[in-house]
C-alpha cells in the first residue's frame, strides 16, 4: 500500500510544480547570497592573521635616514631575527606605466623575501637574488599595468651623480641612467609587499638589481641613506628594549598599521556580514510569503480530509513535504552558488591580505545554512498549514488604536478611518493581520535608506576633502635632510610665502623624539607669515614651548588627552610639555598621518639638535592648480628646489572602499520595507475581506476600498518616516563616527539633503503603487460570495 505522505507529494508535483520549482529557486538565490555574504565575512575578517601566520612580518621599520648607518650592529642586537635594508630614497620611473605613480621597493640584501616579509606566492616564483633583471609584482600591478609573469617591463635608473645629488633636497630631474629590462617572474603578498585599496600596485626587483647597480641607488659616496625592516624573535614584547638600542633613531612598529589594518578590515567585514543579515530578512519576508500562501492552499485543500479522520499534526505533515523537499534541493544549489562565489571574497583591504585567493568553502556557515533553510521553510508551511486546518478558534481580544479612536471621533471619512484601523490594529482570530511587522519593515527600511545615504554623504565628503586626513596644504617643499640644508631656508620660506597664490607657509623640521617608551616623530610648528591651520580632532593649537599637540593614535597609546602633561625626550634630553589639542600629523612616505606630534619652533629647539628632515608646507588660494603653482615656484626660487603635491594617505582609498557595502544594505533593508508592507496589504484584503463585503453592502463604493488599501498604506509609511528619518540620520552618523575614528579623520556630522527632501514623496509614492493591485482586488471582489463565506464563518 502507497503511504498517504507518497501520494500526497505526487499529486502535490502534478498541481505545483511550477510553484515549487519558482520556491527552489528563490531559496537558491536567496540562500547563496545569505551564505556568501557571511562566509565573505569570516573569511575577510581573519584575512590579516592568516598572512601574518605564513610570511615572517616584520616588527619594526628602522629610519636612521642617516648616511653611514651602522646596519651590522643593529644585526648583532640581542633578540634580532633578521633584518632586510633598502633605499631610502627611489624614483624609478616604469616605461609601462608612466602616469601609475608606481615606484619600486629595491631590496638591498638577500634577506628580503627570505627570513623577513616572506611573500606567499600567488602564481609563479620568487626571483632569483642574483639575477639584476628579475622581479615580481602585486596583484594591483597586474591588473592597472597589465603586465604578468613573462612579461618585462624598462626600469629607469638615476646616474650616480643623480643619487648624491637628490638627497640633499634638489630636483635633479628624470632619471638619465641605464634603462634596465626587467623580467616579472612571479605575483606575490605580503603584509608589506601588498596592495593599498585603490593604489597602482608594486613591482619588487630582485635583490641582484642593488647588488649590480649600487652606485645608480645610493651614489658613489652612497649618500642616500639605507632604512630597514627588523623581525624580532620575541615579536613586540621585545621592541621597548630593541628601541631603547638604538637612541634618536625612528623606530616604528608595524603594528600600529597591522592593528590599523585590523579595524578597517573587521568594519568592513560587520558591514558584509550586516549585508548578510538585511538578506536574510528579505528572503524571510519575501520567500515567507510564498510558503505561507503555499501552506495555507494546501491546508484549505487537506480540510476536506479532516472530516474522513485526517488529523491536524498529520495534516501538517503532509503540507510541509513538498516545500520542504524544494527547500532541500535549492539549499544544495545556494550551498554550490556560495562557493563558487567565494571568488569574490573577500573584498576591500581583505583581499589585499588574503593569503590564499580564490575557491573556499566555509563549511561551518555552509553546513548550518544547509541544515537551517530547509528547517525555517518547512517550520513555515507547518505553521501555515496548522493554522488553515479546521481546529477549536481561540480567539483572542483585539487591540485598538489609540490614533483610530481618535478619527472616528473626529468623524473622518469612512474609508479613511477603516484603513488606518486596518493599518494599526491587527484584528482577531483568523483574521489577524501581521500589522507590527508591517509597520517595523517600513521603519526598518526608511532607517536602512537614511542611514545608507548619511554615511554615503560623509564619504563623499571626506573624498573631496583632503583636510579631513590633516592635508590643509596642496603643496610640500623639502630643504634638506640629515641637519644638512641644501641652502639657507629662510630667504627662500620668504620668498614661498610672497607668491599671490600661496595663503599659508611653515617652516617643518622633523625628528625622533620619544614620549615614554613610545617613538613619536616630533614637527616644528612654525609659521612663516600666515600659518598652515593644523587640523585638529579637539583643542587648539600649541602656542609656546610648553605645549604639544599630538596625533590620534600617539594620543592613544600613550593613554594622553588636552590638559595632559608628557614628557618629550630627544637628543638634547627631555622636557615636559602641556597636550593642548590632539591633530593630524603629516603623511610621509614613511609614517602616516594619524602618529606624531607637533611643538612650536622654541619647543623644537630646547628637545632636538637638527633634524632628519626639513622642509615646508604650503596652503594655495581655492581655484589654484598646485602643478602650475609649484612650477613657478621653482623657477621663482631656483636651485632645483625639491617641490611636490602631498603623499595621498592610504586611508582615502580604503574609507571610498567601504561606501559601497551601506548603500547596498541600505538597498535591502528597503526591499525589506517594501515586501513587509506589500505583504501586509495583500493579507489584509484576503483576510478582512469579510469587513470590506459588509461595507460594500451598506453603500460603500469600489473607490473607497480602493481609498482603504492606499489608507492602509499611507499610514504604514507615514508611521515608518516618522521613526526612520530620525533614527536612520542618527545611526548614519554613528556608523560615520565610528569610520572616522578607524581611519582616523577629522569627523563632520554627514547629512544628505537630497534624501531628506525625496524619501518622503518617493515613500508615499511606493506605498500608493503597493496599494494598487490590493485595492483593485478589494473594489472589485464578489460581494456576494464574501457574504456567503461570512455567513458561514
Amino acid at each position: 500500500m502507497i503511504p498517504v505522505s507518497v501520494v500526497w507529494l505526487r499529486l502535490e508535483l502534478g498541481r505545483r510544480l511550477r510553484s515549487l520549482l519558482v520556491l527552489g529557486l528563490l531559496v537558491a538565490f536567496a540562500g547563496a547570497t545569505v551564505l556568501t555574504a557571511l562566509a565573505g565575512a569570516r573569511r575577510g575578517d581573519s584575512a590579516v592573521d592568516r598572512l601574518l601566520a605564513v610570511t615572517l612580518p616584520a616588527t619594526a621599520s628602522v629610519l636612521p635616514n642617516r648616511t653611514g648607518f651602522d646596519w651590522d650592529a643593529v644585526r648583532r642586537l640581542p633578540g634580532v631575527a633578521a633584518v632586510t635594508t633598502f633605499p631610502s630614497y627611489t624614483d624609478l620611473p616604469i616605461d609601462e606605466a608612466p602616469d601609475d605613480q608606481i615606484t619600486p621597493f629595491v631590496p638591498a640584501d638577500t634577506d628580503a623575501m627570505a627570513t623577513i616579509e616572506r611573500p606567499v606566492v600567488l602564481s609563479g616564483r620568487l626571483p632569483d637574488p642574483s639575477r639584476a633583471d628579475e622581479a615580481v609584482v602585486t596583484a594591483e600591478f597586474v591588473r592597472n599595468v597589465g603586465k604578468g609573469i613573462g612579461d618585462q617591463v624598462t626600469l629607469r635608473l638615476p646616474t650616480p651623480d643623480q643619487s648624491d645629488t637628490s638627497i640633499g633636497g634638489r630636483d635633479t630631474g628624470g632619471p638619465e641612467g641605464p634603462a634596465v629590462r626587467m623580467h616579472i617572474v612571479g605575483v606575490i603578498r605580503s603584509f608589506w609587499y601588498t596592495d593599498e585599496v585603490g593604489g597602482p600596485g608594486k613591482l619588487i626587483p630582485s635583490p641582484g638589481l642593488f647588488t649590480r647597480y649600487r652606485a645608480n641607488l645610493v651614489g658613489y659616496s652612497a649618500q642616500v641613506p639605507l632604512n630597514g625592516l627588523v623581525r624580532l624573535r620575541g615579536g613586540d614584547a621585545g621592541l621597548a628594549s630593541f628601541q631603547a638600542a638604538l637612541p634618536g633613531v625612528d623606530v616604528v612598529s608595524r603594528s600600529e598599521t597591522i592593528q590599523h589594518t585590523r579595524n578597517v578590515v573587521a568594519f568592513e567585514s560587520a558591514c558584509l556580514a550586516a549585508f548578510g543579515l538585511a538578506a536574510f530578512l528579505a528572503a524571510v519576508v519575501l520567500i515567507g510569503q510564498a510558503v505561507i500562501r503555499y501552506g495555507a492552499a494546501g491546508a484549505t485543500e487537506l480540510n476536506a480530509l479532516v472530516a474522513l479522520g485526517l488529523t491536524r499534526r498529520q495534516g501538517t505533515h503532509l503540507s510541509v513535504i513538498a516545500p520542504g523537499l524544494a527547500a532541500l534541493a535549492g539549499t544544495v544549489v545556494a550551498v554550490v552558488l556560495a562557493v563558487t562565489a567565494s571568488s569574490w571574497m573577500p573584498f576591500g583591504a581583505a583581499a589585499a591580505r588574503e593569503p590564499d585567493p580564490g575557491v573556499d568553502a566555509d563549511w561551518l556557515v555552509l553546513g548550518s545554512g544547509f541544515v537551517l533553510i530547509p528547517v525555517l521553510v518547512a517550520v513555515a508551511a507547518g505553521a501555515s498549514a496548522w493554522a488553515g486546518l479546521t481546529g477549536p478558534d481561540r480567539i483572542r481580544p483585539g487591540r485598538r488604536s489609540a490614533l483610530v479612536t481618535a478619527m472616528t471621533v473626529l468623524s473622518l471619512p469612512v474609508a479613511v478611518v477603516v484603513g488606518a484601523r486596518f493599518a494599526l490594529e491587527p484584528g482577531r482570530g483568523r483574521d489577524r493581520v501581521p500589522v507590527r511587522p508591517a509597520l517595523l519593515g517600513a521603519v526598518t527600511g526608511v532607517l536602512g535608506v537614511l542611514a545608507a545615504f548619511t554615511f554615503s554623504a560623509g564619504v563623499a565628503d571626506a573624498a573631496r576633502n583632503p583636510a579631513r586626513f590633516g592635508q590643509n596644504y596642496q603643496l610640500m617643499a623639502v630643504f634638506g635632510f640629515d641637519g644638512r640644508d641644501v641652502r639657507p631656508p629662510r630667504p627662500v620660506l620668504s620668498a614661498l610665502a610672497a607668491d599671490p597664490d600661496v595663503t599659508g607657509v611653515t617652516d617643518l623640521r622633523v625628528a625622533a623624539g620619544r614620549i615614554g617608551p613610545l617613538p613619536v616623530v616630533t614637527l616644528s610648528f612654525d609659521p612663516v607669515g600666515d600659518p598652515v591651520p593644523l587640523v585638529l580632532t579637539e583643542g587648539r593649537p600649541p602656542t609656546n614651548g610648553e605645549e604639544v599637540v599630538l596625533a590620534p593614535t600617539s594620543a592613544r597609546r600613550l593613554g594622553a588627552g588636552v590638559g595632559d602633561r608628557v614628557a618629550l625626550t630627544g637628543d638634547l634630553g627631555t622636557r615636559e610639555l602641556t597636550v593642548t589639542g590632539v591633530g593630524f600629523a603629516v603623511e610621509t612616505s614613511t609614517r602616516g598621518y594619524e602618529s606624531g606630534a607637533w611643538v612650536t619652533s622654541d619647543g623644537y629647539d630646547v628637545v632636538f639638535r637638527g633634524f632628519k628632515e626639513h622642509g615646508s608646507l604650503l596652503a594655495l588660494r581655492e581655484g589654484a592648480d598646485p602643478e602650475a603653482v609649484a612650477a613657478r615656484l621653482r623657477t621663482t626660487v631656483g636651485g632645483g628646489l625639491l617641490i611636490f603635491t602631498p603623499f595621498v594617505p592610504r586611508q582615502f582609498g580604503e574609507i571610498r572602499n567601504v561606501q559601497v557595502l551601506p548603500l547596498v544594505l541600505g538597498a535591502f533593508l528597503a526591499l525589506l520595507a517594501v515586501g513587509a508592507v506589500g505583504h501586509a496589504l495583500i493579507t489584509a484584503v484576503r483576510r478582512r475581506g469579510h469587513d470590506l463585503a459588509v461595507l460594500r453592502a451598506l453603500g460603500m463604493t469600489r473607490g473607497q476600498c480602493r481609498l482603504v488599501v492606499v489608507t492602509q498604506a499611507s499610514a504604514i509609511t507615514v508611521l515608518g518616516l516618522l521613526a526612520g528619518v530620525p533614527l536612520g540620520m542618527a545611526l548614519g552618523r554613528i556608523l560615520w563616527r565610528a569610520a572616522a575614528g578607524i581611519m582616523p579623520l577629522q569627523y563632520q556630522p554627514p547629512t544628505s539633503p537630497w534624501t531628506l527632501i525625496l524619501i518622503a514623496p518617493l515613500a508615499l509614492l511606493i506605498a500608493a503603487l503597493l496599494a494598487t493591485g490590493p485595492g483593485r482586488h478589494a473594489g472589485h471582489r464578489n460581494l456576494g460570495q464574501a457574504l456567503r463565506v461570512l455567513d458561514r464563518a
